[in-house]
């Protein structure tokens, strides 16, 4: 089964005093399988950029904390550096690794962003994919006039709206959430402490002011020397060895050199062997000839050869998978079978009228099947969310009411997940009752077996929404879910007496 991992990329407003950056990292480290893969500071910048990685729901989970951290920390009112920033954590991005979607890393932001706003009480922003405004996908109009100017506007000026949270400004600031793809961020000092030439630059070469495309860039002061920050927001598009070299050209121009770079977190491995190809020009390489990705790439095969099936994991005696992914699973099986009763009936004379109406279902069964699939590792992931929370230290009053917080939202995520297959089986319920009705007579018992697995994965999900909100202290926060819940189960009801008449009508059984 996939494994869907994503990686975070939050920076915090701080990097003077290392012991507030500890505490945050260990507001992360907090929660299960999340890893922590990079920790860079910069003293000039006053800020800090922190990478880690793990399943969706550990990744959401572990953000929020970091936030809530920095928030108790961090005072924007005392804060100065030459980066421009918004908040305490001041921006969050999700970035999909593997087996993951932007769609799915849209979707972390939005529940994080109102978490935020909702719990923290601190004004959240969504950028990038997951901007809700058109003029908000870019980072910098969020965040014209920095803290200062947007803390005078904010409560004035509708267009500084937040998308959740507050219309004021606490000592946090505002925080900025989305989903990007993999980004570089790295610095080019130039030999000069003339920071006007690194602006200069920069103009030069950022898309904004007519540069290269898939460039950010700033003009600093950093340590006496002036620097060129910069992000590439698709390595692909715009590589790295292009916008170094024209860096170097510019610089030459006011007669000064690059007199080094310096990478701030992660680079995918396929930037830096780009750059190594074009300064050495292999034009015929071939990224197989790589020793380390041909080693991988043999132990990854063996290992996906003798890993163990879902199945295995499955019967294994661990807490997870359990029966949330066993309903996600049964869930993925329904609606493959309609995508295939919906494939055996597309091409068939005897069904031309029809052929348009099944083509759209085979997509939105396959659609309906890729989510299923994904929930599976997701019902696990939130689970183990909630034994995270658990084992949180409790020997303060201050630590026993955020692990009562951690274990309130663990739970309640819990039960998001179970619900969201409910939702999505139910909508597997509907095309297999179409399939039915219109599809291949001679696959009808395919369309029936589809819905019954599908009703089975709804029953069986109803079970862990219950049970995940049953074991909140106060389970009025559940009572949304659970009448959503019963809707979808009355509503399958109606749908089960439909397919069964039209199975006798159709099938004569």
């Amino acid at each position: 089964m996939p494994n869907p991992l994503i990686e975070c990329i939050p920076n915090f407003s701080e990097a003077r005093r290392p012991e507030v950056i500890d505490q945050i990292v260990a507001a992360i480290t907090s929660v299960e399988e999340v890893h922590l893969l990079n920790r860079s500071s910069d003293l000039d910048h006053n800020r800090t950029v922190l990478t880690f990685a793990g399943p969706p729901f550990a990744v959401e989970e572990a953000a929020f904390r970091a936030i809530q951290t920095a928030a108790e920390l961090i005072d924007m009112d005392n804060h100065t550096g030459e980066h421009p920033r918004l908040g305490a954590t001041d921006v969050v991005p999700f970035v999909p690794l593997s087996d993951a979607t932007i769609d799915d890393c849209v979707a972390m932001a939005k529940r994080l962003g109102e978490r935020v706003g909702n719990e923290l009480n601190i004004a959240v922003y969504l950028y990038e994919e997951a901007a809700m405004r058109p003029e908000r996908a870019n980072l910098e109009n969020i965040r014209k006039g920095q803290y200062e100017g947007l803390k005078s506007e904010i409560e004035s000026d509708p267009d500084r709206a937040p998308d959740y949270g507050p219309s004021t400004l606490g000592a946090a600031g505002a925080t900025v959430i989305g989903a990007r793809n993999p980004l570089i961020a790295f610095n080019v000092y130039l030999t000069t402490a003339d920071v006007d030439i690194a602006k200069k630059i920069a103009k030069v070469i950022r898309h904004s002011s007519g540069g290269l495309r898939y460039v950010k860039a700033l003009g600093l002061l950093v340590e006496g020397r002036a620097q060129v920050s910069l992000n590439l927001t698709n390595y692909r598009e715009t590589p790295v060895a292009r916008v170094v070299e024209l860096i170097r050209r510019e610089a030459e121009r006011y007669g000064v050199g690059i007199h080094h770079s310096e990478l701030v977190g992660l680079i995918p491995q396929d930037a830096l062997t780009d750059a190594a190809v074009w300064y050495t020009q292999l034009d015929q390489f071939d990224k197989a000839q790589i020793l380390e990705s041909r080693l991988y790439e043999s132990h990854a095969s063996t290992q996906a050869d003798n890993g163990p099936s879902f199945l295995e994991e499955l019967a294994a005696p661990t807490p997870t998978p359990g029966g949330g992914s066993a309903a996600a699973y049964a869930g993925a099986l329904g609606a493959a079978l309609v995508a295939m009763v919906a494939g055996l009936t597309i091409g068939k004379k005897n069904y031309a009228k029809v052929e348009a109406g099944m083509q759209a279902i085979r997509v939105m069964a396959e659609k309906l099947r890729k989510e299923l699939t994904l929930a599976v590792d997701d019902d696990a992931s939130a689970f183990e969310a909630v034994m995270g929370a658990f084992k949180l230290p409790k020997e303060t009053e201050g630590q026993k009411a955020q692990r009562a917080a951690a274990i309130h939202n663990a739970m309640l995520n819990a039960a998001h997940v179970p619900l969201h297959v409910a939702q999505d089986v139910v909508k597997v319920m509907e095309l297999a009752l179409k399939c039915a009705k219109e599809g291949n007579v001679n696959a009808i018992s395919d369309s029936m077996s589809g819905f019954a697995m599908s009703r089975a994965a709804l029953t069986a999900a109803g079970y862990n929404v219950k049970i995940n909100i049953n074991s909140l202290e106060d389970k009025s926060v559940g009572e949304k879910l659970l009448k959503e819940l019963k809707e979808l189960e009355t509503k399958a009801d109606g749908l089960e007496k439909e397919i069964r008449k039209t199975m006798q009508e159709r099938g004569g059984i």
